[in-house]
């Protein structure tokens, strides 16, 4: 199984030492976000996990606290990176983009460029932010990631409610389709001159014919690669129709990322999100709060989906 860390929050920037006391002990508990008191016991050791996907901006405290135990992993992993252009408005503490880049070099020294992936996501519209803007700053960052990582995924913003709620003080507009693939034709011309492959993140829009095919976060390719076997896993039924990601088991909470991005669908609100950061124990099976007596904990059915190759001598 696959275990992802965690669309939902960032726990390498601010929960690693949990997820790695987690990963030490062997199994995680995780609530039920539809019903809270049904918790789910999740495992983490190598005879049923066959790979980490870790989702971050800014992993520099697990890289501080955790380079050993990166490198010492035994089950295969990799990451999905954000570098976004965008400033302290709309991403409120993400840190300097120097430092995130910093850091980005750091971790593809650390453990290499194949298990990199960056993230241009999301893709924002605004006063400001314009066709210009977008191709300027992504060839800046492009250039500065390149050397580091093989693949770019890019996504447009999805106007859910939440992120439109949070984004109102800000005069974000839908882009036309016209500007959608001008812009995405720059953004590959761009990313093939630096050797990169770029791909699109459960997109309805297809932009095959530019050259840029639906991607997989989740990817059942890197992972076989990585693995060093045949991926035996189905299409995600729990993430959107237009989402390529295969199955995998998600151990985040909502409303714990603490970057304060106003166009993230995981956080309802910053006052829930500083309740929610309060309640975190690193020692606690649990990555926001304790158990209570109402709680029901159910063991999740977990196996391996790896089919190892088999070599005649």
């Amino acid at each position: 199984m696959i275990i992802s860390v965690s669309r939902r929050t960032d726990i390498p920037a601010f929960y690693s030492d949990w997820f790695f006391t987690r990963l030490q002990e062997g199994f995680v508990l995780v609530r039920n976000p539809m019903n809270m008191h049904q918790v789910s016991k999740i495992k983490l050791t190598s005879d049923v996990v066959d790979c980490f996907v870790f989702w971050t901006k800014n992993p520099a405290a697990m890289i501080e606290r955790h380079s050993n135990n990166l490198q010492k992993m035994q089950i295969p992993f990799y990451f999905q990176f954000t570098v976004n252009p965008y400033n302290k408005i709309i991403e409120q503490f993400v840190p300097e983009k120097k430092m995130v880049f910093d850091t980005f070099i750091s971790l593809a020294n650390l453990i290499g460029k194949e298990r990199m992936i960056w993230r241009y996501d999301p893709i924002i519209f605004t006063d400001t932010i314009d066709f210009a803007y977008h191709v300027k700053y992504f060839e800046l960052i492009a250039q500065k990631l390149a050397p580091y990582t093989n693949k770019c995924i890019i996504s447009f913003l999805d106007f859910y409610k939440k992120t439109q709620r949070n984004m109102q003080a800000i005069p974000f507009s839908d882009p036309s389709l016209e500007q959608k693939l001008d812009l995405s034709r720059q953004l590959y011309t761009i990313a093939s001159e630096l050797g990169l492959k770029l791909v699109t993140c459960a997109e309805m829009l297809d932009l095959s014919e530019i050259g840029i095919r639906h991607g997989k976060c989740i990817d059942s390719g890197l992972i076989a690669h990585l693995c060093g076997g045949k991926v035996l896993a189905k299409k995600d039924k729990n993430q959107r129709e237009e989402c390529g990601c295969i199955e995998s088991i998600d151990i985040g909470t909502y409303n714990t990322c603490k970057h304060g991005c106003l166009y993230c669908y995981a956080n309802f609100n910053r006052e829930i999100v500083e309740k929610q950061a309060l309640l975190h124990n690193p020692l606690s099976p649990l990555l926001c709060g304790e158990l209570t007596e109402d709680d029901k904990i159910k063991a999740r059915e977990m196996r391996s989906i790896i089919e190892k190759q088999q070599y005649l001598l």
